[in-house]
């Protein structure tokens, strides 16, 4: 090889090297800078990231229209519910990979919640169109119906109930279901579906709810469980005793939240709307302590208390992800899972704790 040749050689290859050495450093960098820069949503010991692309199937083969609520199985699959009677009950795993689907005759499938019984699990789905609770095994087999509670002489028709969720008092069965679109009653059954009591009714009493859209059985306090009861329309959670006695009202002031739910000592909700009924996509998460106190809210503005009292929130303008959240799902890794009412048919968002 001549002199000439081996020094073009030299600096091809020096060439070669210098630009990868040039380049290389400029890709690490945006990809370190992009993991730094992704937007983290939520406040204090709660903050969370958007995982994209979460649970998004083929809308041809697995339409949504709705998507109502969702629960976690024993198993750790995530059931949820939809108004789609193509596939009203889409089952994935954690990853988002579609397990299994079923049911097409709930076409106002709104309220899910998932009871065990001596080791079996069972889902209670409320349906609004067809006025009705229907109890099911995880495979859709329908098991128990309940019809309006012809027992309260304030129902005139089938058609004024509504129910928009159920909880389920693990100890006897017990079964409570919250008339959230109807008359705003909770009514109390046994494990049989038989008629116990109800209360609560539509009006601005203490005991008396706005949009009771969401009830929950609250064993956090092991010796004194008590219900959890949103009336949503007054921008606040109410407790109750078991037997229905008001105990007290826990205001959200701006926040419409749907239904409350319990991981470990926490309360999470969704919130559909914020600070008016009438402002589209402005929802987002709530989460409480155990002292029912806001601790963070992801996709909304930073919870401040003033002397005690919770300062109106309002949806983080910058974070554009939810449209109207509808429910949460926390998994064992506490990542929460939000399904959405009314978001151009999409399917839920997967936030994941960081």
């Amino acid at each position: 090889m001549s002199l000439d040749n081996t020094r073009r050689t030299f600096l091809k290859k020096t060439g070669s090297a210098l630009l990868a050495s040039t380049l290389f450093p400029t890709i690490w960098v945006k990809k370190s800078l992009a993991k730094t820069t992704a937007v983290t949503i939520g406040h204090n010991s709660h903050r969370y990231r958007v995982v994209e692309g979460w649970g998004v199937l083929d809308a041809g083969k697995n339409p949504v229209n709705d998507c109502h609520e969702m629960v976690q199985d024993a198993q750790g699959r995530l059931i949820l519910l939809t108004n789609e009677t193509r596939n009203n009950v889409l089952i994935y795993d954690k990853s988002g990979k579609l397990l299994e689907s079923w049911g097409t005759s709930y076409p106002g499938g709104h309220g899910l919640t998932l009871s065990n019984e001596g080791g079996e699990q069972f889902l209670f789905l409320t349906d609004t169109d067809r006025n009705q609770v229907i109890k099911t095994d995880l495979k859709g087999k329908e098991i128990l119906k309940l019809d309006y509670p012809r027992e309260n002489k304030s129902y005139n028709h089938p058609g004024e109930f509504k129910p928009t969720e159920t909880a389920i008092n693990p100890t006897n069965g017990d079964i409570y279901v919250a008339d959230g679109y109807g008359l705003n009653f909770i009514t109390q059954y046994n494990a049989k579906g038989e008629y116990i009591r109800h209360f609560g009714g539509k009006g601005t009493a203490n005991e008396q709810f706005d949009c009771c859209h969401g009830v929950l059985y609250d064993n956090r306090d092991a010796k004194n469980p008590t219900l959890l009861i949103t009336d949503r329309s007054h921008t606040s959670l109410k407790r109750f005793t078991l037997d229905g006695k008001y105990l007290a009202t826990i205001p959200v002031p701006g926040s419409f939240i749907c239904r409350p739910i319990i991981k470990g000592k926490n309360l999470y909700a969704a919130v559909y709307r914020s600070t008016s009924q009438d402002y589209p996509n402005s929802g987002y998460i709530t989460i409480f302590d155990e002292k029912d106190r806001v601790i963070s809210t992801p996709g909304g503005t930073e919870p401040k208390y003033v002397k005690n009292v919770l300062q109106e929130q309002q949806k983080d303008r910058s974070f554009t992800t939810f449209m109207h959240p509808h429910d949460v799902c926390v998994d064992n890794d506490e990542n929460i899972y939000v399904p959405q009412w009314a978001s151009k048919k999409t399917y839920p968002v997967k936030l994941e704790r960081v």
